[in-house]
């Protein structure tokens, strides 16, 4: 390895993220990249029922969680802003960055809540929060069902070409790269 190559792989680790914001960050992608599989099959034509049922159950109560999840991250990050990306990073990265991090946040907001949108107007339980006694915050209407139901449909396909962005330059940092942006976010081995 190069000694410019040996310089840059360390030069992430004095910019990393919090534990806090490391756990955030990995919980919700792990349910976010579980709901997207769950809702592509649960609407699929011939599925058994109980399945169905499950698959339901599953995508709308985690979609609650994961708007929770990300409200709570974006509090965190007002609160903690993001450490600055290593001094290497060309700026057109940076932009392409900090473009798709809101981005992400924006879709993934837009999904959670046109998700609660269609479920709530179309007259549909959502166990956790019935369970927790929380009331419907909009009406029953077929109309806004419909529509956060389009929403919903297709804002999907933007947020998986969002999250394969991401997560192909994640990728390209920790693989090809190797100058420590990946391991920002990653937790550090004690």
């Amino acid at each position: 390895m190069e000694q410019g190559s040996r310089e840059r792989a360390g030069s992430g680790s004095a910019g990393r993220y919090r534990g806090p914001a490391q756990a955030l960050h990995w919980l919700t992608a792990l349910l976010v990249l579980s709901t997207l599989p769950a809702g592509a099959i649960m609407v699929e034509e011939g599925l058994d029922r109980s399945v169905q049922d499950a698959l339901y159950l599953y995508h709308k109560n985690v979609g609650i969680v994961i708007l929770l999840l990300v409200v709570l991250r974006l509090i965190y990050r007002a609160i903690h802003p993001a450490p600055p990306l290593p001094g290497h990073v060309p700026p057109w990265q940076r932009r392409i960055a900090g473009a798709t991090h809101g981005l992400l946040y924006a879709l993934v907001l837009v999904m959670t809540v046109s998700g609660y949108l269609r479920v709530e107007a179309g007259d549909f339980p959502i166990e956790l929060l019935d369970a927790l006694g929380v009331p419907p915050l909009v009406p029953l209407s077929d109309d806004l069902a419909g529509a956060a139901q389009a929403v919903h449909f297709y804002a999907r396909f933007a947020l998986i070409a969002l999250v394969l962005l991401h997560a192909g330059a994640a990728l390209h940092h920790l693989l090809v790269a190797r100058d420590g942006v990946f391991q920002r976010m990653w937790p550090a081995r004690r």
